[in-house]
């Protein structure tokens, strides 16, 4: 079976009515459960199986620390029920994307999440691993298939033993990683394996305030560089602020392979094919 072995948790607020992410992963044939307020629940459940839905003790949004209480609730919650690993996913992902041969096929098949869980387990020090944006490889242009230490965030597996939590209010996903990567960690970004995932601020809910409140995102940037001074610069590009980080550093951070494993040359396509759909 080519099934997730560990638990999907969508954390979601405000959007019921598009749920990206579930019906991406429900085409998929994927289980999961999603994460929302008290106050919300009512509007997700007229929608989504409850069985399906985690609800919060309480609305988290109005500590006004964006997502952050949410993901550390998920990952408290993921330890209690026994998991090594949990998978943390935004709640905007349109589709699950194999690229191969500078093509993007969509996957309906749980099939990479799988192949990325068996990537993780096959090392003694992988802090988390993901799937990169589609956006961020372009059909016009050759990619490797694994990015290693790297940020990883929106589609992340995360192991959960690692002693960290979440902190802060921006860029936290990016935050997360280089924290891992500053202590020897080793992060693994997919290229094989994309999500397309629905621009920022192009539709209601999520983190929209925290965005509407910033300075074309200046803090997000600066609460970044004062985290890590060491690698990140503040910029300004594209008629926004953006953080810019050197991963150089990291490079010396190589995976540590189970003494157990035996990794054969053949290929494994996890019972994926590629079929042409008319319609």
């Amino acid at each position: 079976m080519n099934n997730p072995q560990f638990p999907i948790y969508i954390i979601s607020k405000g959007r019921w009515e598009r749920r990206q992410t579930v019906k991406t992963l429900e085409a998929m044939g994927i289980d999961y459960i999603i994460v929302v307020e008290p106050s919300e629940y009512d509007n997700y459940a007229s929608v989504i199986d409850p069985f399906r839905i985690l609800t919060l003790p309480s609305d988290f949004s109005k500590l006004g620390q964006g997502s952050i209480p949410v993901r550390n609730f998920v990952w408290q919650y993921s330890m209690a029920q026994g998991h090594a690993w949990h998978w943390l996913l935004d709640d905007n992902i349109e589709s699950v994307e194999r690229y191969n041969n500078n093509l993007k096929i969509p996957v309906k098949t749980p099939a990479p999440f799988r192949a990325i869980e068996d990537f993780a387990l096959r090392y003694t020090n992988i802090g988390q691993a993901g799937m990169n944006y589609s956006a961020f490889c372009p059909a016009y242009d050759a990619r490797a298939p694994i990015r290693f230490n790297t940020r990883v965030y929106s589609c992340t597996l995360i192991r959960n033993d690692t002693g960290y939590k979440w902190r802060g209010k921006y860029n936290e996903d990016t935050d997360l990683s280089l924290r891992m990567l500053k202590d020897g960690w080793c992060t693994v970004l997919f290229n094989t394996f994309l999500i397309g995932k629905r621009a920022t601020m192009c539709q209601k809910g999520g983190n929209e305030q925290i965005y509407k409140e910033s300075d074309d995102r200046r803090e997000f940037a600066e609460s970044l560089a004062k985290q890590h001074p060491d690698v990140v610069k503040v910029t300004r590009k594209f008629n926004r602020w953006h953080h810019q980080v050197n991963y150089r550093p990291f490079k010396k951070n190589k995976l540590i392979r189970k003494s157990d494993i035996q990794i054969d040359d053949s290929v494994n396509n996890y019972g994926m094919k590629l079929i042409n759909k008319v319609n």
